[in-house]
């Protein structure tokens, strides 16, 4: 019998930073398991479908409330009514992949955490129905905690120590977890790490991506977030204008600059779309357009990490455009909001580039900046030195699944 393995909290479509863990799991498991199946239960089934060139990988529509409400009542009814789960297993796709699944993947980036209480329900519900249909769940390298929320503290409790394997995304999140007296922890790196480009992204973005762009000027690359944003924002700031500000600056001491989303919809809706943000950043900008390399499209997370690679230097919100400046040892500043990009960049001895969104603003952005510049070389190789036990430690991820599966 083929494995067959759920996953969720990941995507093919929007955020880049999702598509390339739920790729990397593919990739990965696939290498051990040529057998396996994959079931992604989406958010966004319409998108991910047009972007799925899985053909091990079938799409279950998963909204909030598909997933909230359908999903995991479905679920109930399974567990504690035994005579109706032949109906529900042949009326339910989402129930029937559960309940035939060796596993299910978690990969949602940040869980149980203070400060996103809003998002628990979400959280519990994304693993909720695997525990009562009795399917095993690994959640993959995120970040977890702290614990200091009496909400957040007592459903972390309630819940983690039955997922099968938390995989910690670094030595912040592991110290989180085992405050909690979690037995289940596995020191890991995040999935997308493991990610390997295909060789064909170069001439899949050479009609908007031009060589010259890249030849004679040191290139920046400028990936924005609209999370940052809004808490820039709501403290009586202006992230687009200073972010704009930033750029011109740039292009007035001797940089080209690629402006690049890292999470992008097909819409104007502005959640978890960074497209809108980098237009609105392009427009606001003094300095000459052929200098600012504008990404005003959807790419692939391999794409994005080919772009990426290409540059000398990279200014990341994104967490996942910082993880794919790490991936290809491009030294880069980091404007964040969570434990979770200092832990990363930590694991290259590198968390002295990153700072809080509380501390943005325009002298230090470019003071930070022209520091790192003046170090990148030193920077760089010290990337690239450690960049393999990264990956390794991602890529591991992979064994402890398998491991998982009990064979």
């Amino acid at each position: 019998m083929a494995t067959q393995v759920s996953i969720i909290g990941s995507a093919l479509s929007g955020n880049k930073g999702a598509s390339a863990m739920l790729e990397s799991a593919i990739a990965t498991i696939s290498e051990r398991r040529p057998d396996a199946r994959f079931t992604l239960f989406s958010m966004y089934p319409n998108e991910d479908s047009r972007l799925n060139r899985y053909e091990s990988m079938t799409i279950v529509p998963a909204s909030p409330k598909q997933l909230g409400v359908t999903i995991n009542l479905l679920a109930l009814a399974y567990r504690i009514l035994p005579p109706l789960r032949p109906v529900i297993r042949s009326k339910s796709k989402a129930i029937r992949a559960l309940v035939d699944s060796d596993v299910l993947l978690d990969q949602g980036g940040i869980t149980f955490t203070d400060g996103r209480e809003k998002f628990l329900l979400y959280n519990i519900a994304s693993i909720l129905p695997a525990l009562m249909v009795g399917t095993p769940v690994f959640k993959c390298a995120q970040a977890v905690g702290p614990f200091r929320s009496p909400v957040n503290r007592f459903f972390a409790k309630m819940f983690l120590p039955r997922v099968h394997t938390l995989v910690t995304r670094g030595a912040i999140t592991h110290g989180h977890a085992e405050s909690l007296g979690l037995t289940n922890l596995v020191a890991g790196a995040d999935y997308a790490f493991a990610l390997e480009l295909d060789g064909n992204e170069k001439d899949s973005v050479s009609a908007f991506v031009l060589d010259e762009f890249f030849a004679g000027r040191p290139v920046v690359g400028v990936s924005p977030s609209v999370v940052v944003r809004k808490k820039i924002d709501a403290g009586g700031r202006d992230y687009a204008g200073e972010m704009a500000s930033f750029v011109d600056h740039l292009v007035a001491t001797g940089h080209r600059v690629v402006l690049l989303p890292h999470s992008v919809r097909d819409s104007s809706d502005t959640h978890n779309n960074d497209l809108p943000l980098c237009l609105e950043i392009r427009d606001r900008l003094t300095s000459s357009s052929e200098d600012v390399l504008l990404i005003d499209r959807e790419l692939s997370s391999q794409e994005l990490r080919y772009i990426i690679g290409r540059c000398d230097l990279f200014v990341a919100s994104r967490f996942h455009a910082m993880v794919s400046a790490l991936a290809m040892a491009v030294p880069v500043l980091v404007v964040g909001w969570s434990h979770k990009y200092e832990e990363v960049l930590a694991m290259f001895d590198a968390q002295e580039w990153a700072f809080g969104y509380d501390r943005f603003e325009q002298d230090y952005l470019r003071e930070r900046f022209a520091e790192l510049e003046s170090r990148q070389e030193e920077v760089a190789a010290q990337l690239k030195l450690r960049l393999p036990g990264v990956k390794r430690d991602a890529a591991e991820q992979a064994d402890l699944i398998v491991g998982a599966l009990g064979a």
